[in-house]
């Protein structure tokens, strides 16, 4: 009996010993898979929470850059279109002002100087060259006049009649800032010729001049007018 039972209790602690330990294998194993996927649901965390700020403020740096770059190129934009002004910073907005930084401005405040040089000498350019235009083009009207008129009294062979050249002196002629003193004795000499429709005008003109010379007698340009008006009158009545 003492046999059977020690057989029986032999054979019974094996089976629970092994029963135990599968037991413990699988509760190993089960608890082992937890903590695994606690770890890659840890990672997975940790990896995705800071990727979405980095890319939220990537984005915004990025919008806020391309927004200052418009910004500025509508500026210089606007200064090229027109001659620069002579106070450049009142052209913008000033919330645009606002959105740049010391620094940008005084990079946009040079570019704008910059511009208004090169405009600047342009322009200077641009009125030198004619000038030199205008001086190497020759006499002006009034000299090639007078010296139509010396021509006349001096070389008579070489004179040719010129309408455009006896026009400027019959409208200027009363002027001595125009014609001088020495001119207008030629003139005169000239004038005895002078026929049809241009004598009739050149007297009546005279005469409005003296008229006015009434209406003026403390005026000297329109006395000295007058004066040469009533000798034109004389020599051609």
């Amino acid at each position: 009996m003492a046999n059977d039972r020690s057989l029986k209790s032999g054979s019974s602690h094996p089976k629970k010993k092994k029963l135990g330990s599968n037991a413990e294998t699988g509760y190993a194993e089960e608890r082992m898979d937890g903590e695994v996927k606690k770890k890659r649901k840890r990672i997975k965390v940790e990896e995705a929470a800071p990727q979405s700020p980095h890319v939220t403020i990537t984005a915004a740096d990025e919008k806020q850059k391309k927004e200052k770059k418009r910004k500025k190129k509508d500026l210089t934009e606007q200064t090229k279109i027109s001659d620069p002004p002579s106070h450049p910073e009142q052209s913008h907005e000033p919330g645009e002002e606002e959105d740049l930084s010391p620094e940008e401005k005084r990079v946009l405040e040079r570019k704008l100087k910059k511009i208004m040089k090169k405009e600047e000498k342009k322009r200077l350019k641009s009125e030198g060259q004619t000038l030199q235009k205008t001086e190497a083009s020759g006499p002006t009207a009034p000299q090639q006049a007078l010296d139509y008129l010396s021509c006349w009294a001096e070389s008579r062979k070489d004179w040719k009649f010129q309408k455009t050249r006896q026009t400027w002196l019959l409208q200027h002629m009363f002027d001595s800032d125009k014609v001088p003193d020495e001119k207008f004795s030629v003139l005169l000499e000239y004038l005895e010729g002078l026929q049809g429709g241009a004598r009739d005008t050149t007297v009546k003109k005279a005469l409005a001049l003296v008229e006015e010379s009434g209406q003026a007698p403390e005026d000297v340009a329109v006395q000295q007018r007058a004066h040469r008006a009533r000798e034109v009158i004389q020599l051609l009545s």
